[in-house]
């Protein structure tokens, strides 16, 4: 009888030790212990719940004592693989477009609730895939066509050597890219950090010109290195001129948030719109930089850059905004200043013609 008993608790010990002891962690493998989350083993080992879940291809969050788990962020080199770290001034809408990814699935990857970020922070940035549940019937050739990609991008995806699939498999589905042109146009690879708005206006066409060209929409994020069609009929348009960098890019969001936060979306279109009519403006410097941080008179002209709230991170409708009037919007109707009645005593900008009213703004022309 004591030798039984003895046996039990030799193997009852031999499990603690297991579940307790470092050796759980094993290469890039480990082994759930009792306890465990897929939130805990995702902070511990510097990865995310995402990460753990796509790489271990788990449909829920639940695991088991003596499940093993895939890790693949396990060092210093690993951790930085897929990741991204966060500069001044960049809002998570504009990051999740640089890596053609939801902002839902970057907020998730990274256990965020705000849609905001500071400097420097390390983010993990999920693989630009989406997941299919095959349905019984479904073929290879049908989900292609479904999502807009070729056979071949779904096999090298999920290292398929045939086109033998089965009902209730998850499949990584990547997204569509661009093919060939149609005759007459051309190709443009996306840069590193590039909205399609700059890219549109780099070429002189309109935005919607480019997302009908490439069968995308407003949601559609890019990655780096894909090529665009840019359609010839319309190149040679005004947009063209603006020529913003990344960084004037930026800039002019951050202050169309700063002033225009908690105005309506046409009032935040019409903020940028009104300062892309001083870029247009011969009496203006002719750069966007200059012309924020322009001083007249001993004066910034936007109060966000004397207070430094020009700074801040820019909201996602700020970006929206700064889209819509580079593709042309403008609620402001062609005003180049505005002012909040409740806020300045400036009686030479009050004496200005007035353009539009939008609500807490006036904007005016002169």
């Amino acid at each position: 009888m004591r030798s039984a008993v003895g046996k039990r608790v030799a193997v009852y010990c031999l499990l603690v030790a297991f579940f307790t002891s470092g050796s759980v962690a094993r290469g890039k493998t480990y082994y759930a212990q009792p306890g465990d989350s897929l939130y805990s083993i995702a902070a511990r080992y510097g990865t995310s719940i995402a990460a753990l879940m796509r790489n271990n291809d788990l449909q829920t969050t639940a695991i088991y004592p003596g499940q093993a788990l895939r890790l693949t962020r396990q060092n210093w080199s690993e951790m930085n693989e897929g990741a991204y770290w966060t500069r001044a001034g960049e809002s998570l809408l504009v990051i999740a477009a640089r890596h053609r990814i939801s902002v839902t699935a970057l907020k998730e990857a990274n256990n965020l609730k705000a849609d905001y970020v500071t400097a420097g922070r390390r983010l993990i940035i999920p693989a630009p895939y989406r997941n299919h549940l095959v349905q019984p019937g479904e073929s290879l050739h049908l989900i292609a066509q479904k999502y807009g990609v070729t056979v071949k991008a779904i096999q090298e995806a999920n290292q398929l050597s045939g086109d033998i699939i089965w009902g209730g498999q998850t499949l990584r589905i990547p997204f569509p890219r661009s093919e060939a042109p149609a005759s007459g146009g051309k190709t443009y690879p996306v840069g590193y950090g590039e909205p399609l708005s700059l890219i549109a206006a780099r070429h002189g066409i309109s935005l919607e010109s480019l997302l009908k060209a490439n069968n995308l929409n407003y949601a559609t994020p890019v990655l780096p290195g894909q090529r665009l069609i840019i359609p010839k009929e319309s190149i040679g348009g005004g947009a063209g001129k603006y020529h913003l960098s990344q960084s004037d890019y930026d800039l002019f969001a951050r202050l169309v948030s700063a002033e225009a936060a908690g105005e309506p979306f046409e009032g935040q279109v019409a903020v940028a719109a009104s300062i892309l009519n001083r870029l247009k403006d011969p009496r203006y410097p002719d750069t966007l930089y200059e012309i924020i941080y322009q001083v007249d008179n001993g004066k910034y002209q936007y109060s966000p850059v004397l207070d430094g709230r020009i700074e801040l991170p820019a909201t996602p409708s700020a970006y929206q905004a700064v889209e819509q009037a580079l593709a042309g919007a403008d609620p402001s109707k062609g005003a180049n200043g505005f002012y909040n009645p409740a806020k300045t005593s400036n009686q030479w900008v009050r004496s200005q013609p007035v353009t539009a009213v939008i609500g807490n703004h006036v904007f005016y022309r002169y």
